[in-house]
């Protein structure tokens, strides 16, 4: 009985490990039942049987890659974070792009699932940017929500490089390399910042507060 569960519960993982791939490739539409079931191994009526529907087996996939993307999010907030993520990142490169890809299948197809994704990694960010503000590792933000928004849209960005990008920096395709490439200019940037002084900013701050001023004016 135990040793049948365990094939059972081995079953369902593989299903839902093949609907992920097929799911962040070829987005949900296209993808039916008999391909998932192929990859996998099984039958598609086995599916049904574990699952109910695609749709059901949509939502199993949603809850799987988001509670991997929010362990990692927490990984790299905690003490030694950015090594600890990009140690695991490195070791399981092909499954963590995976879950990326999904995630931004998701948020392109604007599925109900995308919403969930994009504001639990956001929350996880702004509490990361208010603690470190807080506690002194980080400075002190203007818009602390916009800049979790701007956070996610990096990290996302960086980790689906379109290819012509990747190219750029002389990789077939966006990894390990690239991504030990890509590190220390990015960190370097967070750290030291990229302008000499803040002539840009306030160059900005005036133009915005021209153009509210002229939209009060309407």
């Amino acid at each position: 009985m135990c040793s049948a569960l365990s094939d059972d519960l081995t079953a369902q993982a593989k299903i839902r490990n093949a609907a992920v791939a097929h799911f962040a490739r070829d987005g949900f539409q296209k993808t039916n039942l008999r391909a998932i079931a192929a990859t996998a191994g099984v039958s598609a009526a086995l599916i049904i049987r574990h699952f109910g529907s695609k749709d059901e087996l949509r939502s199993v996939c949603d809850d799987h890659v988001l509670r991997m993307l929010v362990r990692r999010a927490r990984t790299a907030a905690g003490p030694g974070g950015v090594r600890d993520l990009s140690r695991e990142y490195l070791s399981n490169a092909e499954e963590y792009g995976l879950h990326v890809q999904y995630m931004t299948r998701a948020i392109e197809e604007d599925s109900p699932a995308a919403t969930t994704f994009v504001d639990t990694l956001v929350e996880e960010s702004e509490q990361f940017f208010t603690d470190g503000i807080a506690d002194g590792s980080l400075r002190p933000s203007s818009d602390i929500r916009a800049l979790a928004v701007l956070n996610v849209l990096i990290g996302l960005a960086t980790l689906t490089m379109a290819p012509p990008l990747t190219r750029a920096l002389g990789f077939e395709r966006m990894g390990p390399e690239a991504l030990r490439r890509l590190g220390p200019p990015m960190l370097e940037l967070y750290t030291h910042g990229m302008y000499a002084d803040d002539t840009m900013l306030k160059a900005a701050r005036a133009t915005w507060d021209d153009a509210q001023r002229e939209e009060g004016r309407r």
